[in-house]
C-alpha cells in the first residue's frame, strides 16, 4: 500500500523539542495514512533514549553527515508514499493541517508546499524567500524593497496562497515524483541552503513551490543550537548556491559583496561575523564538512 504521507524528521540533540512535534502529528494528519521516520544525526543528549521509548515512530541512527543526508536517508527508510513531509524537530503542526498541504501539492505542477509558520509567541515567522541575486547579497532586507530583499517581510504576502521561489524548510511537503525528479536534497551543503537548492532545481524542471496560509504550524527555531560555525556554513553555502546557478564570474561579485556585508555586521557588533569573515578569506578555516576549503571562491 502506498501511504499518503511519509514524515521525516532529522534530529541532533533535540530532546527538548522532538516529543512535542511527534505528539502533534496524529491530529495534523486527520484521516490520512502516514509513517514517521526519525533520523538521528549522532545526538549526544537523551534524544535517542527518548525516541526508543516511543511507539509512534521508527528511529534510524546515523553519524552526522548533514541535514540533507538525514532527510534523504529518512525518505529511503520510509515505506512508499505519495508525498514526503519534512519537519524540523523544533516544529509542531496544527490540527488538520496536512490534508490542506496534500490538496495543494496534488495540483498539476506543484512540487513543494509550505504552510504559514508562527513563532513560539504566536507572531508570524517570515519563512518566504526570493531567489538569491547580486542585489540581495548585501543584507538589505530591512529596506523592504524586493530587488534588495531575499526575505519576504510584507505581512500581506502571508495572507494569500501563491507561488514562491523557496521557503524555509522547517515544514515542507514534497511530492514524491518531484523529489525523485530532482534527485533528492544535495548533501554537499551539509546544513543550510539545501531547501533553497531543491526548490530552485525543482522549478528548473517545471515544479513550483507554493505557500498556503490555510495550513499552519509553529517553529521554535534554533532547537539544535546556533553558533559561529553554523553561521559560517549558512554564508558559505549562500555563495556556493549562487555560483552553481549563476556561474563563476558573477559569483566573484557575489563573494565580494558577501565579504563586505559580513565586515559591516562584524563592526556593528555581530561577533559570529568575525569568524565567518575569517572563513571567507581563509578557505582552510571553513568547516571541513562543507568540502569547500580548497579555493577562495567556494564551489
Amino acid at each position: 500500500m502506498v501511504l499518503d504521507v511519509a514524515v521525516v524528521v532529522v534530529t541532533y540533540n533535540s530532546a527538548d523539542h522532538v516529543a512535542g512535534l511527534l505528539d502533534s502529528i496524529p491530529s495534523a494528519m486527520a484521516d490520512l495514512t502516514f509513517s514517521v521516520v526519525v533520523v538521528d544525526n549522532g545526538s549526544s543528549d537523551d534524544t535517542c533514549t527518548m525516541l526508543e521509548r516511543r511507539t509512534d515512530c521508527t528511529l534510524a541512527r546515523s553519524s552526522n553527515l548533514g541535514y540533507a543526508s538525514g532527510v534523504n536517508r529518512g525518505i529511503a527508510s520510509s515505506p512508499p508514499a505519495r508525498t514526503y513531509l519534512i519537519l524540523n524537530p523544533d516544529a509542531t503542526l496544527d490540527p488538520d493541517s496536512v490534508p490542506v498541504l496534500l490538496e495543494v501539492v496534488g495540483r498539476a505542477g506543484v512540487g513543494v508546499v509550505a504552510p504559514r509558520v508562527r513563532e513560539a509567541d504566536g507572531s508570524l515567522s517570515p519563512t518566504l524567500r526570493r531567489k538569491p541575486s547580486l542585489a540581495r547579497a548585501g543584507g538589505l532586507s530591512f529596506t523592504g524593497i524586493a530587488a534588495f530583499a531575499e526575505r519576504i517581510e510584507d505581512p500581506g504576502e502571508y495572507e494569500l496562497e501563491h507561488e514562491v521561489d523557496w521557503a524555509v524548510g522547517a515544514i515542507l511537503l514534497i511530492d514524491a515524483d518531484c523529489y525523485r525528479a530532482v534527485g533528492g536534497l544535495d548533501e554537499s551543503y551539509f546544513l543550510y541552503s539545501e531547501e533553497t537548492d531543491f526548490s530552485l532545481r525543482a522549478r528548473d524542471l517545471g515544479w513550483s513551490t507554493v505557500y498556503t496560509p490555510r495550513a499552519g504550524g509553529m517553529h521554535v527555531g534554533g532547537g539544535s543550537g546556533e553558533s559561529a560555525t553554523t553561521h559560517t556554513m549558512k554564508i558559505i553555502n549562500r555563495v556556493r548556491i549562487y555560483r552553481r546557478r549563476a556561474g563563476t564570474p558573477l559569483a566573484w561579485a557575489y563573494f565580494v559583496i558577501t565579504v563586505g556585508n559580513e565586515l559591516r555586521r562584524a563592526v556593528l557588533g555581530h561577533r559570529r561575523s568575525w569568524s565567518t569573515l575569517a572563513a571567507l578569506m581563509r578557505p582552510g578555516r571553513r568547516p571541513e564538512v562543507l568540502g569547500a576549503s580548497e579555493h577562495l571562491l567556494p564551489d
